[in-house]
């Protein structure tokens, strides 16, 4: 090894805790680099490869009842790869452990396993027997939440008619990568399920004979999503099809497509921040140890050492840094990765989901963390170059500062001697200060972003479960029956109120924008399932006209007074122009509102009702709720307590590891920079710390010359890293939301608070090692260093 080289291995192990905080602190930017990477690629590339394996269809439809050789005039269509008719309907499984009906979709099974659209991958057990209509295949996540083995009974009630299932296998399905049930907010595996059975037994439980009601269509390479859409229409039109959608609409795939929208969104917002603060860390390192060899630099030069030479050996130490900081970080990413696997997984619903990165995310990660150091070292390589050996072997000049006056020195005076020279510290260097103050208002942004971030999560909880949905049972009917049927619902036993509505899938039209929802019909102003505006009042539902979410306005470009066209998806299928009255805000969704007598006028179906809202005792809740297995018009059963549990643990699962991972990055940035700043400031200081105490000062006294000023940079800091912590929660806020849900922007003073713990907890934490440091040095060899 060369002696420049042995040189740098010395220097690196000379300052080997400044040099383990800035490898930590660029590992935990580049974990999260390579976690969020590697995420979105894994995602990509499984959901990829599982829908082309099991064939998941490009483009969907419905229908009310249409003749098998329709398929025929579908397949003609060009761009039409292949299409299947299904059967498609809903019904309630008993399952006798669990007091309410489980909601069910039952899907029927192609012939041909080989050719089948949106087919079925078998986890367990084997597929039924196609002549056999007494065997299912089961939802593999709700067979094991709910405890059923191969070869279980499974009662169902399908078409008001109750069925006895054997369950021969358990399955999943591309199409039900994120199986959520119609009007829930979250995916609830065993309150919901979907059943696949052959298609002679859907056909007969749902009076299909001859006949299909679902229609799943791939499209060939290049064809036009549009022109197929539009013509699958025309044909399925006469048996109540309409608005065949793609891919991109359906539901599982959309919240997949989301899920990925919000990785990019982090990636893009969380890197820089990282590497902002490694490339502040090496810039003031380096350049402190540039300048405190200043003597060193002359004697390499005057030996012989090129420019060059001497500027790469500085330039090697940010380059080893930052080598380390990405090797660790690499490591923290795959680990990180499997564990936010293991959480995607309890999501989503994939055969296999494997953390995998490949070499870009490995160029990226390694490149990024080179370039950073690059940045870093720039400055103080650029000045170990320009240094002259006669001019660097002599000592710097002393540096002028001018005398304190103004305010400063008025206060000065009021102040002890040691205070007043940790303030004249700290404006003798403003930039360096203003810099730390910046890199420790990161780490408190960071913390206060993901406290924003849980207060926004617990206002949805709280305003979706407790201020707007006062229900205790939601019960849907698997048609829309005549409202006559709530006062059968207000005499079963412990039910107090009951609270009718209407629901009609439609496609609104505004412009050139469309959008596939629904409209809730409601009477004037809900009691169990409010309509409340921004302030979390009662909004009342006009007697006509549309009352619109603000998420649905902004993706259809429509303001009140203008007239939409409203195309429903059920009964008879009429085209509406009707009138926008209001717009209001909704957390979860895109909801329409209508008075439940104007849209049933519409429909001409007076007095329908789709399901209602039940508030009961809570001693009779679990009583109702079995009574509620023997009503066989209802295809959908749910508690508001049972939801929002399950909304809370998964919750808690996913956004609650995120945020732990966080904040620990954030603490980890704060000691960095803490620890960092502190050990310049005593290095520089060590002459004035081992003088004080040859006065007599004892270790505490002289050790506050250091620590006073660097907590003095942190309680500064403070609102500075409220600031950023706000500006990034307002960019996240609004980047995140999208038409399922709308992330509230929530100003929480508590998550200052608990924010600013943080950081004085990693301050102080920082304070304690240059304490000990301080208590180690040899005040002999720190005098004689001034000499």
């Amino acid at each position: 090894m060369r002696t420049i080289d042995r040189k740098l291995v010395r220097d690196l192990w000379a300052i080997k805790g400044q040099s383990l905080a800035i490898i930590l602190v660029q590992a935990a930017g580049i974990s999260l680099l390579v976690m969020s990477l590697g995420m979105i690629a894994s995602l990509s590339q499984t959901m990829e490869a599982y829908y082309d394996r099991y064939r998941f269809g490009d483009v969907f439809a419905s229908a009310t009842r249409a003749p098998i050789l329709t398929l025929l005039e579908i397949r003609a269509i060009d761009g039409v790869a292949a299409a299947e008719g299904r059967v498609v309907g809903g019904g309630l499984v008993d399952i006798p452990t669990i007091d309410a009906p489980v909601s069910a979709s039952f899907v029927s099974l192609g012939e041909d396993p080989r050719s089948e659209l949106n087919g079925v991958h078998i986890v367990q057990g084997r597929r039924p027997n196609p002549v056999r209509t007494d065997e299912v295949l089961v939802l593999n996540a709700f067979a094991e939440a709910v405890g059923l083995e191969l070869g279980d009974t499974v009662s169902v009630v399908a078409y008001g008619k109750k069925r006895q299932f054997r369950m021969v296998g358990t399955a999943l399905s591309p199409e039900f990568i994120y199986a959520i049930a119609p009007g829930a907010p979250t995916v609830d595996d065993d309150r919901f399920t979907i059943i696949w059975a052959p298609k002679e037994a859907l056909e007969a439980a749902f009076d299909m004979d001859g006949a299909f009601n679902d229609l799943v269509v791939r499209l060939d390479r290049g064809a036009g999503e549009a022109e197929v859409t539009a013509r699958i229409d025309r044909v399925l039109s006469p048996f109540g099809g309409r608005d065949a959608f793609g891919r991109n609409d359906q539901i599982s795939n959309k919240f997949l497509t989301e899920e990925l929208k919000q990785l990019r969104v982090m990636t893009f917002l969380m890197t820089p921040i990282f590497m902002g603060v490694t490339i502040f860390l090496l810039n003031v390192v380096i350049g402190r140890l540039v300048q405190t060899e200043r003597e060193q630099i002359g004697l390499l030069k005057a030996f012989g050492y090129t420019d060059g030479e001497v500027g790469l050996h500085y330039a090697k130490f940010a380059l080893i840094l930052a080598f380390l900081g990405a090797l660790v970080g690499w490591g923290g990413g795959l680990y990180l990765g499997r564990v936010i696997t293991r959480v995607y997984q309890s999501y989503y619903s994939f055969p296999f989901l494997i953390f995998e990165t490949d070499f870009r995310t490995a160029a990226y990660a390694f490149g990024l963390s080179l370039l950073g150091a690059g940045v870093g070292a720039f400055g103080a390589v650029r000045s170990a170059i320009g240094l002259q050996p006669a001019v660097a072997m002599r000592p710097p000049a002393p540096e002028r500062f001018a005398k304190a006056g103004g305010i400063f020195g008025a206060v000065s005076k009021r102040l002890d001697g040691l205070t007043r020279m940790v303030l004249r510290q700290m404006t003798r260097r403003p930039v360096r200060a203003g810099t730390l103050i910046l890199g420790i208002g990161a780490a408190m942004g960071l913390s206060v972003m993901m406290e924003f971030n849980r207060a926004a999560i617990g206002q949805i909880l709280d305003v979706s479960f407790h201020v707007v949905d006062r229900s205790d049972l939601t019960v849907r009917f698997r048609e829309p029956l005549h409202e006559r049927v709530t006062l059968e619902l207000g005499r079963l036993g412990g039910v107090r109120h009951v609270e009718a509505f209407r629901s009609v899938a439609v496609s609104f039209r505004h412009g050139t924008e469309e959008y596939l929802g629904g409209i809730t019909g409601v009477d004037g102003q809900p009691r169990l399932n409010r309509i409340v505006d921004e302030s979390l009042r009662d909004v009342v539902v006009p007697e006509e006209g549309l009352l619109i979410s603000s998420s649905l306005s902004r993706l259809l470009g429509a303001e009140v007074g203008d007239v939409m066209t409203v195309e429903v998806r059920e009964g008879r299928q009429p085209s509406l122009e009707i009138e926008i009255v209001g717009i209001m805000d909704a957390m979860i969704g895109t909801p329409a509102y209508m008075s439940r007598s104007a849209i049933n006028r519409l429909l001409l179906e007076p007095g329908r009702v789709s399901g209602a809202y039940l508030a009961s005792d809570s001693s009779a809740l679990a009583a109702l709720q079995r009574q509620m297995k023997e009503i066989p018009q209802l295809s959908n059963v749910s508690a508001r307590s049972d939801v929002l549990t399950n909304f809370e643990e998964l919750l808690e699962e996913g956004p609650g590891t995120f945020r732990t991972i966080m904040t620990l990055f954030a603490g980890l940035i704060a000691v960095g920079v803490v620890y960092n700043g502190a050990r310049i400031t005593f290095g520089e200081r060590r002459y004035d710390l081992a003088s004080l105490r040859v006065l007599g000062f004892t270790r505490a006294e002289a050790s506050y010359v250091v620590t006073g000023e660097i907590m003095i940079l942190v309680i500064l800091a403070l609102p500075v890293g409220a600031l950023i912590g706000t500006l990034i929660w307002s960019y996240i806020s609004v980047a995140m939301s999208n038409e399922l849900y709308q992330v509230p922007t929530v100003w929480n003073p508590a998550g200052f608070g608990a924010a600013a713990i943080i950081v004085l907890l990693s301050g102080a934490v920082s304070v304690l090692m240059i304490r000990r440091d301080i208590g180690r040095l040899d005040m002999v060899s720190a005098l004689k260093a001034r000499d």
